[in-house]
């Protein structure tokens, strides 16, 4: 998957075609004065960035810490007064 980049006034210009090309090609990069600023992604592509590789609850099963006791017991010590 090879990106393209873009100048911003022809992404502009040509954004129907920048997208279509993002859902296509892949990823593509709109520069700006010549230094890359950001990335058009099609929905796919930003799914599959954005989803967790496992569910929640697999995760805190799964972890190396899940038998660790912890001691969840507030504090007795008094709240320290404050002037307002």
């Amino acid at each position: 998957m090879m990106s393209m980049q873009w100048q911003i006034q022809e992404a502009k210009n040509r954004l129907s075609h920048l997208v279509k090309k993002a859902t296509d090609e892949g990823p593509q990069i709109i520069s700006v004065r010549g230094k890359p600023a950001a990335v058009v992604l099609s929905v796919d592509g930003y799914q599959r960035l954005t989803k967790p590789k496992t569910r929640l609850t697999n995760f805190f099963k799964e972890s190396p810490i899940q038998n660790i006791e912890l001691d969840l017991e507030r504090s007795a010590d008094r709240v320290r007064e404050v002037e307002l």
